[in-house]
């Protein structure tokens, strides 16, 4: 731990902890973060590109696209279809490496077995009588359920072979899907984080990683939500105490950094 603090102090650089993890399976490379670990105070997090993977949480049409959950709530979907071109830029340069890209969908079963009764109540209140496992007219497509076309994910981040994907229940994923058991799998030490919405899903996620001790990146501009303030607050949240749940950079600054290490 103290080695791990002169080195910080020394270089400004939280690095990849051989030490825990043993020696780098693929490439070191360093990114830049922000707010570390007091505002206003830039730093690097050092990451072993064959320990890290890309998770693109929820970038579903119910999320981001006419026609789904959160346009039949009423919301602005600019506000969280935002996120697709820089996710796009991030997958289009990390595929071909090493780098792990998961992806997350959350939706239920067509007969809602596994959605709380409160949960289902709750969107049929905001949906104004639509809610979960229901048909919008126009669409004839449930909403939030698995196997419906505005449930999958949008056309432009669709997965590719080799692309692992992720079917939750909840908000969250690691409890309500095996997530977890495939991080620990594929020896994953630190998880960038991106994806919809950056105050429900994204912020859950990233508090169950943080607590099982996966370090977590945050790519602010690579992740939206319903509202603009709970956007700003969910990113500045994640900055508090030194980055309580991990660390913010951009989707520009990650790309940079795997450019330079020229990964493969």
């Amino acid at each position: 731990m103290q080695k791990g603090y002169d080195i910080f102090q020394e270089t400004k650089t939280l690095a990849f902890p051989t030490w825990e993890y043993g020696q780098a399976k693929g490439t070191l490379f360093k990114v830049e973060v922000e707010d570390t670990p007091k505002f206003g105070q830039d730093a690097y997090i050092e990451l072993d590109s064959a320990r890290t993977a890309f998770l693109s949480i929820d970038m579903q049409t119910d999320f981001a696209g006419k026609g789904g959950y959160v346009d039949t709530m009423g919301y602005d979907l600019s506000l969280t279809s935002v996120a697709i071109e820089p996710i796009k830029n991030v997958l289009d340069a990390i595929r071909g490496t090493d780098i792990s890209v998961i992806h997350t969908r959350e939706g239920h079963e067509p007969d809602l077995s596994d959605a709380p009764y409160n949960k289902v109540l709750r969107s049929k209140l905001i949906g104004e009588g639509i809610g979960l496992g229901e048909s919008l007219e126009d669409t004839g497509s449930q909403l939030l359920t698995r196997g419906q076309k505005n449930w999958d994910i949008v056309d432009e981040l669709y997965p590719i072979p080799g692309e692992v994907v992720i079917d939750k229940a909840g908000k969250g994923a690691f409890t309500t899907s095996n997530l977890h058991l495939v991080l620990r799998n594929l020896g994953i030490t630190h998880i960038v984080v991106a994806g919809i919405t950056t105050d429900v899903c994204v912020h859950t996620i990233m508090r169950e990683a943080n607590d099982f001790g996966f370090w977590c990146i945050l790519l602010k501009d690579a992740t939206g939500a319903t509202d603009y303030g709970n956007y700003e607050a969910a990113v500045k949240s994640v900055k508090m105490q030194g980055g309580v749940f991990g660390n913010v950079t951009d989707s520009k600054r990650f790309i940079k950094a795997v450019k330079e290490a020229g990964l493969k």
